[in-house]
């Protein structure tokens, strides 16, 4: 009896401790994108454990673990509609899934290269999917005037990212335009505004050898001057 409530105790202790290490995080990755995350108590930059976001509070877009900071195991993701759009595994480093391209979506894809009928073509993707990967490169933008007075509904946003042979980010803009008020203008964002992680990618390929590739986003914008899917 005296070894069971030993052991018993020593459970329970455990358990609290582990409890009070760590700190659950909620965080907008966008106006409508929340992610949920635990950290270690004495860093807060190490993540730990069970990682979700959702798409306006209800509509899971990601889910995966952290070990130490690091992402680990099966990761899965889902577009704004909930509908599952890539499995990574990062114990692997290997897509398990990727959904097929929709072609009613505001997001295109062109290729530095000559393609016939007859080629095998393949887009650049990002871990991630083409929802949640792409959030961090609608994220750095701001709009560069006061929205007061202004009917943003008239406005569309293009990011365009150019993704080299190799796989990497190679170049950032927003194109911002408005017929009703004959405004186009285009910013370009130094790419080492981005982590390591977020400058790699899968190339696109013609007949399985990487090419130079763009990815074009087409972005509404909020009232509070930043960009999000449409």
């Amino acid at each position: 009896m005296k070894i069971c409530l030993s052991l018993f105790f020593g459970l329970f202790y455990i358990t609290n401790c582990l409890g009070q290490d760590t700190v659950n995080h909620r965080n907008w990755l966008t106006n409508t994108v929340l992610e949920r995350y635990k950290t270690l108590k004495p860093d807060e930059n190490t993540r730990v454990g069970p990682y979700k976001a959702y798409y306006k509070r209800r509509t899971l877009i990601a889910e995966g673990r952290y070990d130490k900071g690091v992402k680990v195991g099966m990761w899965t993701f889902y577009d704004d509609e909930g509908k599952l759009s890539e499995k990574y595994d990062f114990d692997k480093t290997e897509y398990i899934y990727e959904a097929p391209l929709d072609t009613d979506t505001d997001i295109h894809f062109a290729f530095d290269a000559e393609i016939k009928a007859s080629d095998r073509v393949t887009r650049p993707l990002k871990i991630g999917g083409m929802y949640y990967g792409l959030i961090p490169y609608i994220n750095v933008f701001r709009l560069p005037f006061e929205t007061e007075g202004i009917n943003m509904d008239y406005f569309d946003a293009i990011v365009e990212l150019l993704i080299s042979p190799g796989g990497r980010l190679a170049d950032h803009k927003v194109r911002l335009l408005s017929k009703a008020y004959k405004y186009d203008q285009t910013f370009n964002f130094d790419v080492g505004l981005f982590g390591e992680e977020d400058k790699q990618f899968t190339p696109a390929s013609v007949n399985r050898q990487p090419v130079l590739s763009r990815i074009f986003i087409r972005c509404s914008i909020n009232n509070d001057g930043s960009l999000d899917f449409y």
